[in-house]
């Protein structure tokens, strides 16, 4: 039996498109990107969690010369709200980035690691959230779930309506 998945998003030209709650949380994604660590892909990364409470996280990748230990920056701000806001639901994730690893027209695309964790964070608060991914050249698309971008994520079946 042959079956298939299929991936809803939303595209954008431009991020100044999406609502003026959405650009917030892009200009605080961009601000944090400045505080990257990231002197061996010289690829930074912002990410910027909206709360359910408003409160806007923020992470950026910390690389490290032993390199799996560094960290990129969704789960910089995944794991501090995870720690510090437990009882607090992520509503929406963004994140950007800038550097050579990737074309600038190239949407973003996080790391399975990265996915995996975001997945967990709608299993942990058994929410969905939003995930908007901005190019170099600020194209944008959302999705209304991480489960979206891995659906054969571990642990997944504890989240899947279907």
């Amino acid at each position: 039996m042959e079956k298939e998945f299929s991936i809803k998003y939303t595209q954008f030209k431009h991020w100044n498109e999406l609502a003026s709650v959405d650009q917030k949380l892009v200009a605080a994604a961009n601000e944090v990107m400045h505080t990257a660590y990231a002197p061996y892909s010289k690829f930074n990364v912002g990410a910027a969690l909206l709360m359910s409470n408003g409160e806007i996280i923020k992470g950026s990748n910390q690389e490290n010369i032993a390199y799996p230990s560094g960290l990129c920056a969704e789960r910089v701000a995944l794991f501090y709200a995870g720690a510090n806001l437990p009882e607090t639901s992520v509503e929406t994730l963004c994140i950007v980035a800038k550097g050579d690893l990737v074309p600038v027209d190239t949407i973003l695309s996080p790391c399975g690691a990265c996915r995996q964790v975001m997945v967990e964070t709608e299993v942990r608060q058994k929410k969905e959230y939003r995930i908007i991914l901005i190019s170099q050249n600020d194209a944008t698309i959302v999705f209304n779930s991480a489960v979206d971008m891995l659906p054969l994520a571990f642990g997944v079946q504890a989240i899947i309506k279907k």
